[in-house]
């Protein structure tokens, strides 16, 4: 495709567009028909949705689901406005005299926004540990945090971020490899990779204080929290939300561009009531609305690893830092020499 650089960045994007009937129940007697159905579907469309009969069978009532929510119908239609965004199920049950039946049919809704194009300006440069392979990085103070990863070689550190320094290192047992962290209440939360395990930390001591399990999905990526919730990536298109007090996953959003599907979604960080997420081997960051999981914007950093000293373990820019500047982030990868402090610029 010669297409614009922006869907050249977000080629995050697979899109499964799945939009034929699907009836759960052997019946061939009912299904549902959507007027004027659409290969997708955005928040801003109205489902006109009917019941079709195979035959003349007297239908009591029927009651309709969106992912076993159920949903209001007004005239005869179904909003979309406040649903999230991703593949669903739509479900009719339909009461008859004699029995309930089912029809299910799949719809996909995207985003109803363009992603809004940003790149960068370089402010400051400051050295970085070459050997980090860095998975997860969050200011709190002054004082920046990192995560590393690799089996037999990752960590938890706290640094001085102007000059490079590990102050404190807290290595992972051998067969942890790993991922994300966040700080929330005055503790270090560090994922692992496929372990499906979470580590819990003393945020003075870095003192490990105890674990949590994922109950929902299969790996650990990325982490941030909003000051209450706690977020969660998988390396999948999906961000989890998480219960601060159990870190059991209760829902997920999926994330979505106006066209297509986000996948790969790792390094997370809340800047300004948004995720900021890095994708993995894309070199950019998409700015996503948490409620819905629509990209309302990409920044391109693309040419900012060629800023840092080549060499045969580099690897893909990986982690982002919010230190409450506004639109200024701190920015490396995995065995970069550098950190950079960054301006995001609309292109």
């Amino acid at each position: 495709m010669k297409l614009p650089k922006f869907l050249i960045l977000i080629s995050l994007l697979t899109i499964t567009l799945s939009c034929g009937d699907k009836i759960e129940e052997k019946s061939t007697l009912f299904a549902i028909e959507i007027e004027n159905s659409k290969r997708t579907y955005t928040p801003n469309d109205l489902l006109s949705v009917r019941i079709k009969r195979e035959e003349n069978i007297p239908v009591d009532s029927v009651v309709y689901y969106l992912n076993g929510n159920h949903v209001t119908m007004v005239d005869d239609k179904i909003s979309l406005k406040d649903e999230k965004l991703g593949n669903k199920e739509l479900t009719a049950k339909i009461y008859t005299a004699k029995k309930t039946h089912e029809a299910t049919v799949s719809i996909l809704i995207l985003s109803d926004v363009r992603p809004v194009l940003y790149t960068y300006e370089i402010l400051e440069t400051y050295p970085h540990d070459s050997n980090a392979y860095t998975q997860g990085l969050e200011f709190h103070g002054d004082t920046l945090y990192e995560s590393t990863g690799q089996y037999g070689m990752s960590s938890l550190r706290k640094t001085n971020y102007k000059t490079g320094e590990v102050l404190k290192k807290v290595e992972l047992e051998d067969h942890f490899f790993g991922e994300g962290i966040t700080i929330l209440n005055n503790k270090i939360y560090q994922l692992t990779w496929m372990s499906k395990t979470g580590l819990i930390y003393n945020l003075q001591t870095l003192e490990q204080t105890g674990t949590f399990l994922y109950n929902e999905s299969k790996e650990g990526w990325g982490l941030c929290n909003d000051g209450k919730n706690i977020y969660k990536s998988d390396g999948t298109e999906k961000i989890w939300t998480l219960n601060p007090n159990t870190l059991a996953e209760k829902e997920f959003i999926e994330i979505y561009t106006n066209t297509s599907k986000i996948r790969s979604v790792n390094e997370l960080e809340w800047v300004d009531g948004k995720i900021f997420a890095n994708i993995y081997q894309q070199e950019s960051v998409a700015i996503i609305n948490p409620e819905n999981g629509a990209v309302e914007g990409v920044i391109d950093f693309t040419t900012l690893r060629n800023q840092v000293t080549q060499h045969p373990s580099l690897d893909v820019l990986n982690g982002i830092a919010y230190k409450g500047e506004k639109d200024i982030l701190y920015i490396t990868g995995k065995n970069w020499d550098k950190l950079f402090k960054v301006r995001i610029l609309k292109k």
